[in-house]
């Protein structure tokens, strides 16, 4: 039985979590195995709205270079309205882990659609609680998805850039039968 690893760095801002992201990309880090979430209420504009075109999406706003920039790097990008925390971003795997969530149904408890996804890879219950009242409150989280020396390499990366805070969460690998 192998380990998959995951960590969750918590940005104050996009422009902090870009450079985490830029800097991993210079590295040669695997994007497709990086996602980030947020919020982009934060605007004294008017948001025109958000459209995909294929595997890239656009946004207007404040934010809007941040997550036009991203959707061209990472694999997969969508808008979600997640009750309890509201309107989100979501680039990277996270997209299919809550879509899973949500066509899975297995959402009990009290854990919403994204605390479900995050279950899912192994984040525990309490931290999940924590990684919610954080995109509440504005903050990005960037997730780095991978054998345990490629998750060591993105908390790195995350470290230098300065994230607010930084946690590895384990999970354990299905055996293959």
């Amino acid at each position: 039985m192998s380990t998959t690893t995951s960590a969750i760095a918590v940005f104050h801002t996009h422009e902090k979590a870009e450079a985490a992201i830029r800097e991993l990309e210079k590295s040669g880090f695997n994007l497709k195995k990086l996602s980030i979430i947020g919020k982009d209420y934060h605007t004294e504009e008017n948001v025109v709205g958000y459209y995909n075109t294929g595997d890239r999406m656009l946004s207007w706003g404040q934010n809007g270079a941040l997550w036009g920039g991203l959707w061209g790097l990472l694999f997969g990008s969508a808008f979600f309205f997640l009750p309890g925390v509201g309107p989100v971003l979501v680039a990277g795997p996270l997209v299919g882990w809550i879509v899973g969530a949500l066509e899975g149904a297995a959402i009990v408890g009290g854990i919403s659609v994204l605390g479900g996804a995050l279950a899912s890879i192994g984040i525990p219950e309490n931290t999940i609680v924590q990684y919610e009242s954080e995109l509440k409150m504005g903050k990005f989280l960037v997730i780095a998805h991978g054998t345990p020396e490629d998750v060591a390499r993105a908390k790195h990366y995350f470290d230098l850039s300065k994230s607010a805070v930084t946690t590895i969460h384990d999970e354990p690998a299905v055996a293959s039968t």
